[in-house]
């Protein structure tokens, strides 16, 4: 049996190779042809009428020359001249202004110029093979780093694709009793990365070498779900509910411990700041924890306790321009976004997307936020932030988009799901170049006062 499902193993590894273009098979040459619509608004079908019944009535009897003369003026005249009787016909002139402008006034009413809509495109730019990707709503297994490369975790293998030259290479492959692959997370140098394991063990690596650079051991008693990094902190949360912090620089790497989920920790994010700290769990809370308040001698306090959502929380994601504001999405039995005010614990705004939220990403350029989902659509949505309007839909995926990662440039989103697919989307567009404004003079306040001395 063993060697029976090596074989086919094998064979599924021979006929998908990981992070290769992926190409959808051509539908049957016969179905799906174009139609021709025809124009019935340039169509002229009493003429039609005309010339199929009662226009070759006429073609046997003898006309005289006047006859005919009279026949084209007449023709000319109502407009009988056709060739075809099925005719395109090109748009009318625009009609002629026969009142004389006032353009003093018109200057004076002209409207506001509007800024034009973004194209956003509708389908993937790229489409790549993910095969053995774990399809478990609770575990993160994409991350794009700060050097332009995206790894991913297939199985028991983590793969870094590199975005400017689109090659691929493998980092490591994790032996059997340990993996497979949980979570995986960039530092922010872009160049060492974090894995979490299924037996509760983090290694780091060194991209740029290949070599394994230590193993964290003792954080936790089961599988590691979510990382996050926070300068030389390395955050791990765990099935065990516990949140463990690490300073990776020394021996003993544990410097605090939080204790507040029940169950699983699926989602991990630090504020930008580097001050707050947000966690979800399959318990449906978050937590919010402040860093400055954060002891290794004992359990550190929750700043707030969030018990609003009804369903796991793995999507979390910090507002990148209004600080203190956090979204997070719930789970199946959820299905909603809520947005936080981290200062007072207060919710803003909760949104019922109508199906499962497995990850959310903040654009970096617009008021925008962007949501993978689930069942139904398999879609990811973008909405315009604070109003929530529905700015777009992109479909393609087949099943449960549960992992999303955002380029260094902000512009492009990868996506990764249980289709075994990775795709690549422009959906936040091109940045546009900032202009360099002059440095704005800082007056000290009151500096028209003369001073006492």
């Amino acid at each position: 049996m063993d060697a029976g499902m090596n074989t086919s193993t094998h064979l599924k590894a021979q006929a998908r190779c990981p992070l290769q273009e992926h190409f959808l098979p051509r539908k049957n040459s016969k179905e799906n042809l174009d139609r021709f619509i025809p124009n019935r608004s340039a169509m002229d079908f009493d003429y039609a009428h005309y010339a199929l019944t009662e226009g070759n009535k006429g073609k046997d009897q003898v006309s005289s020359p006047s006859r005919e003369a009279y026949r084209k003026q007449l023709a000319e005249t109502m407009n009988l001249n056709h060739t075809r009787i099925l005719a395109f016909r090109n748009k009318p002139q625009a009609p002629v202004d026969l009142l004389p402008t006032d353009h003093s006034a018109s200057l004076h009413h002209q409207p506001k110029s509007v800024k034009p809509r973004r194209y956003i495109p509708q389908t993937s730019e790229r489409t790549l093979d993910a095969p053995d990707i774990v399809d478990d709503f609770y575990l993160n297994l994409l991350d794009w780093g700060s050097a332009n490369v995206l790894a991913i975790a297939l199985g028991h293998t983590v793969y870094l694709w590199d975005a400017s030259t689109g090659s691929t290479s493998e980092l490591v492959t994790i032996d059997e009793e340990k993996g497979p692959v949980t979570s995986i997370n960039w530092a922010p140098d872009g160049r060492h990365v974090a894995v979490g394991l299924n037996n509760s063990e983090v290694q780091l690596w060194d991209s740029g070498s290949n070599r394994q650079l230590r193993t964290l051991k003792g954080c936790h008693q089961s599988r590691v779900g979510s990382l996050a990094w926070n300068n030389h902190i390395l955050t791990t949360g765990g099935m065990d509910g516990q949140i463990v912090n690490n300073d990776v620089r020394i021996r003993s790497h544990i410097v605090e411990t939080y204790r507040g989920h029940t169950q699983e920790v699926c989602g991990l994010k630090w504020s930008g700041s580097g001050q707050q700290l947000a966690s979800g769990g399959n318990d449906n809370v978050v937590h919010i924890w402040d860093r400055s308040v954060a002891s290794s001698n004992s359990t550190t306090q929750w700043l707030h306790r969030l018990e609003e959502h009804t369903s796991a929380v793995k999507a979390l994601a910090w507002c990148p321009f209004q600080a203190n504001l956090l979204a997070t999405g719930g789970g199946g039995g959820d299905r909603t976004i809520k947005f936080w005010n981290t200062h007072t614990g207060a919710c803003l705004n909760s949104v019922d997307t109508g199906s499962q939220v497995c990850s959310l990403l903040w654009s970096k350029n617009e008021r925008e936020l962007l949501s993978s989902h689930g069942f139904t659509q398999n879609q990811l949505t973008l909405w315009k932030y604070p109003s929530m309007v529905k700015m777009a839909e992109l479909t393609g995926h087949t099943s449960r988009v549960l992992y999303m990662a955002q380029s260094p440039d902000g512009c492009t989103v990868a996506s990764a799901a249980g289709d075994e697919t990775l795709r690549f989307w422009n959906v936040f567009g091109v940045p546009e170049t900032a202009k360099k404004a002059a440095p704005k003079a800082v007056h000290e306040p009151f500096s028209h006062v003369n001073r006492i001395r």
